[in-house]
């Protein structure tokens, strides 16, 4: 039987490429908002980055995510971007505890 193929993406943080459902999408939305999108499937210009809070500062830091999406980052944005993360981290443990 012919084994399916896996989706690899890479992170603009650490640059490390990786399966895409270990990542998380952020998303530039045609209207210009800068959103974390957890599903992957929201319309608009995309990039990828670890689900570490380390990845996610270096790619804001560098100005990676801003090459990526064509699209300046302010300083709110990338704040809700770093809060969002947060959430993401604790839902995800919450499941894998149990909770």
């Amino acid at each position: 039987m012919k084994q399916k193929k896996i989706p690899m993406r890479m992170c603009v943080g650490c640059r490390e490429m990786k399966p895409k459902k270990e990542l998380i999408r952020v998303v530039r939305s045609p209207e210009g908002e800068v959103t974390m999108d957890p599903s992957g499937r929201k319309p608009g210009r995309g990039a990828y980055v670890c689900r570490s809070g380390d990845c996610l500062a270096r790619a804001i830091r560098q100005k990676q995510l801003e090459r990526q999406l064509e699209h300046p980052l302010s300083p709110e944005t990338a704040q809700a971007l770093r809060t969002t993360l947060e959430e993401i981290q604790a839902r995800e443990e919450a499941e894998s505890t149990g909770g």
